[in-house]
């Protein structure tokens, strides 16, 4: 029987009762209906973004050029296509691919870099390519748009993006080592989510709250993957133990 201990941290739980019922299943409770809105918000920011590309593309048809009006389409061109990735990658968390549909899992993953590429690389090519804006210009132009690019792909690539199995195997890795449960603790700075509630690495003076959920909750919330390395081993002694008393 694992240990329990108290902690004088205010606890806030995002538990609920659909969440306790659950607690028998590895399956994670995947959110899809605030990810099919998320990745709805995505898709009108990303079209927003494509229309301000539209623009900038006109003003290089213009005589003379506007390049302050042009600067400022690319620009909003550029915070849409953020704006879009965000959400998306924040949908993703709430419901992940599965890595046995690779096709799937990467254009899911990494649609926001695509989107980047479609909402730049057009308008740069028609940049260095028109004659109507003279050397100062075009060199301006070309690179706020380059920068552009560069800062939208950064945003859309998921460098470590998640899945349905990777969510499968730590879920059941806190099982394992949780008595059964699949409730976890983490705090508002924290990297990692914790088995214990008197964790000492949560347990701080600058800590003033500690939140409780379950797996898929804190990557939800925190984007969290990491189990404490301290909560695991104090587990497994505890559950060593529980098992050498039983004999």
């Amino acid at each position: 029987m694992k240990q329990k201990f108290n902690t004088s941290k205010k606890v806030t739980s995002f538990v609920t009762e659909g969440d306790k019922a659950d607690q028998h299943t590895t399956q994670p409770k995947l959110n899809r209906q605030k990810a099919t809105k998320l990745r709805i918000f995505a898709l009108l920011s990303w079209i927003v973004a494509i229309v301000f590309e539209v623009f900038a593309i006109m003003q290089l048809q213009k005589d003379p050029i506007n390049t302050t009006w042009l600067i400022v389409f690319i620009a909003a061109d550029l915070l849409f296509v953020i704006m879009g990735s965000v959400l998306w990658k924040k949908a993703n968390r709430f419901n992940p691919a599965s890595k046995k549909q690779k096709i799937k899992f990467f254009l899911q993953n990494q649609l926001g870099l695509i989107v980047s590429v479609i909402a730049f690389l057009p308008l740069l090519i028609l940049i260095f390519k028109n004659d109507k804006l003279d050397g100062k210009q075009k060199s301006l132009v070309a690179t706020v748009a380059i920068g552009a690019l560069l800062i939208a792909g950064l945003t859309g690539i998921d460098f470590n993006p998640p899945s349905q199995e990777q969510y499968q195997e730590e879920i059941a890795q806190v099982k394992a080592l949780n008595g059964g449960h699949d409730y976890v603790y983490w705090t508002k700075s924290g990297k990692s989510y914790h088995l214990y509630e008197d964790c000492s690495y949560i347990n701080t003076d600058r800590t003033v709250e500690i939140f409780q959920g379950t797996v898929v909750q804190a990557k939800e919330i925190k984007k969290i993957s990491d189990l404490c390395d301290r909560c695991q081993s104090r587990s497994e002694r505890q559950n060593a133990l529980g098992s050498e008393n039983q004999f």
